[in-house]
Order: structure tokens, then C-alpha cells, then sequence
């Protein structure tokens, strides 16, 4: 059988346990090691699913990941996004749509300590959604708020998706962390503003709140200093700030949990439950990721050898397309797999076989990781897989599935507008980490 063959037989098999609801990781490396042991042999096959195993849980690079989601455990446990909130909610809240606007800023500073998209979506929809309600707003735009805003973790620094993203690629990870700042930020204001455009055009639609007098917005600002310093001190070490020391991404991710850490416990948020819930949620979490990351690697060598990557460089290139037409293509992919997909498992799945092609095309690697975990951000919102939709039905028993995608239906075109603007300007995201080498 020739090597085709057995590729096209290979990820037939795959997505036919995924379907089978075998975990992805599992599915991965299950296929890889079948069809390595095929083509290769089954005593080099072997071998290498004991290498590649031990490689990756003591690898220092790795690291990266367990730290950053211990560092997000530590942060929603700890209840900062209750202090983030009622600050947004001072300035922003009397607006028509303030609550809305005010969650999204609360979400894009939780998700810069926390990293993760779906902590961020159930955080919010038990600390948010309740003061929506209480104000008289609709379900459907309190939930499709929190399940945008909760897509601000995939982009905004410490992101685990980026990590990942550059552990698979080999890119430095604390450049793709500083590049997804204004991409981030970008996000957030586009949010705001489709917010805004919904109050104005349906102003019956949203209501206003009360107005916070200006000694109480100060409170609340003085409030929100734990996730500012831990922000700044562990991007400030990323981005080598003069009054920081320089830190790698792993190091980073380890001044982080143990800054918030040290912040919990002293201000008292973080009790001896709290903190073994953290440590055992970090644990849970960081052994799904790595699950998925060894059966990548394995399934990866078995795409090697059936030298899948180049073949698919070869098509794509030869289509006649041009750069941007192949790009084009392989983002539609994207937006499909994201409909079908987890985020994670769609990154460490395609990224090995795609970016050859990136590669060839000319296209700047760091500039692409923003693109791909923008994308993925939309499958986290859209039906019928959108993760941070059922993490909010989750936390949210009286809402229907239909509601909420109703909601979130403004900000998935807001989202395909922004994925345009960074296609055509890439500058928006590569002049941060240009600007860092140049340090």
C-alpha cells in the first residue's frame, strides 16, 4: 500500500474515533503509533512512543503550560474578576449597554492573568450575568457578551492556545505572548464599539444603569492593583521593561503562579481549600494538554513519514491560487474545523501539516499564530461545538443553547471584520515583537 494510502487511511481512522468520542489525544496517538508501526515497523514504534512521551513531560519548554494554567487557577479562585468588574462597571455602567461594555473590559483584564478562554467565559457568567439580569437585560445579549468577552483568553497574553502554537512551530513563545497584545486590544475596542451601535440602533434594546459617583469609581480603581501588578510584572519580565528582570516564558509562567499566589494569600482570598482546588484544577488541566500534545507529536512522526506536510505544500502552492488565495483557503478551513472542533485539539491537529505552507508562501510565522488562534477563537462561539457557549449553559441553567448563539451572533461578524483587518495589515501584529528584538 503506498504512503498515500495509508495517510488518507490514517485520518479517516482518526476522525472516525473522534467521532466515536475517543479523546483527541488518545485518537492522535493511537493512529500515529498503528501507522508508524505499518510503514516503519512495530519495535521502532514502540520506541518511539516511550521517547517522545518522556521528552515531552520533561522537557523545560513544556513548562510553560502547567505554570500559566497554575497561574490561572490561582486567579480564578481567588475572585480578582469581581474587583475587575465593579471598576469597568464605575466608569462605563450608566451607558446604554455600560454593563456589556463594562464585562468585556472586565473579561480582556481577567483573561490577561488568567490565559484561558473558557475560565474566562464561566467566571463572568456567574460574576455578570447576574447584574445584567438584575438591570433588565435581555438574555440573549448577556450571554453573547460573556462568550465573546470570554474569547479574549485565547489572544491576550499569557495565552496557553499561543504557547502551544509556538512549542509546535518552534517560534519564540514570548514574542507570539507580546504580539497578541494589540490584536487583543483590538478585540476588546471592537467589542465595545458593536456593543455601543446595538444600544444606538435599538435603543429600547439596552438599558442604562445608575451613575457611580467619581470618590467610588476611584475605589474601585484602587482596587484592581493585585491583577495590574501581576499583569505588568510577569509581561514586563516577557518584554524586558528597565526597572524588570528578563524573563523566559517558563520562567515567566513561574513568577506568575507564584505572584499570585503570594497575592491570594495575603490579601486572604486564597484559603488552604482554594488553594489544593487550584492545584488539583492546574493538575487536571495540564494532563489533557499534555495528553494531546504526545498523541500530536506521535501522529506527527507518522505524517512525516508518510511526508504528508510536503505533499500538501505541493498542492496547495500549485493550485494558482497566489499567497493570499491559499491563505484565504486554508483560513475557510479553519472556520469549518472550528465548527466541529475543540480549539486545542484544531491547533496541534493542523498546525504541523499547514505551516510548512506558511512557510513556503512567505508569510511571518508570528503574524500567522495570531491569525490561527483568531480563528480558532471564532469555533469557541460558533455552533455547533462553541465551548465557551456550553461552559456558559453550564453555569447558566435557564438559558436555551438557540439564545445564546442568538447573542453572540453580532460579535462573530464584528470578529470576522477584525480577522480581515489583521489579514491586511500584518503590521498590527508584528510591530510589538519587532520593536522587542530591537531591545
Amino acid at each position: 500500500m503506498s504512503t498515500d494510502a495509508v495517510a488518507v487511511i490514517g485520518f479517516v481512522a482518526l476522525f472516525a474515533l473522534m467521532l466515536l468520542r475517543v479523546p483527541v489525544g488518545m485518537a492522535m496517538g493511537l493512529v500515529g503509533v498503528c501507522g508508524f508501526s505499518y510503514l516503519v515497523g512495530s519495535t521502532p514504534a514502540l520506541k518511539m512512543v516511550g521517547q517522545v512521551t518522556m521528552r515531552t513531560v520533561t522537557d523545560y519548554t513544556f513548562g510553560v503550560i502547567p505554570m500559566f494554567l497554575l497561574m490561572g487557577a490561582f486567579v480564578s479562585n481567588s475572585g480578582m474578576s469581581r474587583e475587575l468588574f465593579r471598576a469597568a462597571n464605575g466608569f462605563v455602567g450608566h451607558l446604554r449597554g455600560g454593563l456589556g461594555i463594562a464585562t468585556v473590559g472586565a473579561c480582556g483584564g481577567f483573561a490577561a492573568i488568567c490565559g484561558s478562554s473558557v475560565a474566562t467565559a464561566a467566571t463572568f457568567s456567574a460574576v455578570a450575568y447576574p447584574e445584567m439580569r438584575r438591570f433588565g437585560y435581555p438574555q440573549s445579549f448577556a450571554t453573547g457578551v460573556i462568550a465573546a468577552g470570554g474569547t479574549l483568553g485565547a489572544m491576550l497574553p499569557p495565552s496557553t492556545v499561543l504557547a502551544v502554537y509556538g512549542i509546535i512551530t518552534e517560534q519564540d513563545i514570548g514574542k507570539l505572548f507580546i504580539a497578541g497584545i494589540i490584536p487583543g486590544l483590538l478585540a476588546m475596542t471592537m467589542y465595545m464599539l458593536t456593543i455601543f451601535l446595538i444600544g444606538y440602533f435599538r435603543p429600547d434594546f439596552l438599558p442604562r444603569g445608575k451613575v457611580t459617583p467619581w470618590r467610588e469609581r476611584f475605589v474601585g480603581l484602587k482596587e484592581i492593583w493585585a491583577p495590574v501588578l501581576l499583569f505588568l510584572f510577569v509581561i514586563g519580565g516577557l518584554y524586558g521593561l528597565p526597572f524588570l528582570p528578563r524573563f523566559t516564558p517558563t520562567e515567566a509562567g513561574g513568577v506568575g503562579a507564584a505572584g499570585a499566589f503570594i497575592i491570594g494569600v495575603l490579601t486572604r482570598r486564597l484559603d488552604r481549600e482554594k488553594v489544593l482546588a487550584s492545584l488539583l484544577q492546574a493538575t487536571r488541566t495540564s494532563a489533557a494538554v499534555f495528553t494531546v500534545l504526545i498523541g500530536a507529536l506521535i501522529f506527527g512522526y507518522f505524517l512525516t513519514v508518510t511526508q504528508t506536510p510536503q505533499k500538501v505544500t505541493e498542492l496547495l502552492t500549485g493550485l494558482g491560487l497566489g499567497p493570499y488565495g491559499v491563505l484565504g483557503l486554508i483560513l475557510v478551513m479553519y472556520l469549518v474545523l472550528g465548527c466541529l472542533m475543540d480549539a486545542m485539539a484544531m491547533i496541534i491537529l493542523t498546525v504541523p501539516i499547514i505551516f510548512p505552507v506558511i512557510l513556503h508562501l512567505g508569510f511571518d510565522p508570528i503574524w500567522f499564530g495570531i491569525i490561527i488562534v483568531m480563528t480558532v477563537e471564532l469555533g469557541l462561539i460558533t455552533p455547533p461545538v462553541g465551548m465557551n457557549v456550553f461552559v456558559i449553559k453550564s453555569v447558566v441553567k435557564d438559558v436555551s443553547f438557540s439564545t445564546i448563539f442568538r447573542g453572540v451572533s453580532p460579535f462573530v461578524a464584528t470578529d470576522l471584520v477584525r480577522l480581515a483587518i489583521l489579514v491586511a495589515f500584518p503590521l498590527l501584529a508584528i510591530w510589538l515583537p519587532t520593536r522587542m528584538m530591537a531591545h
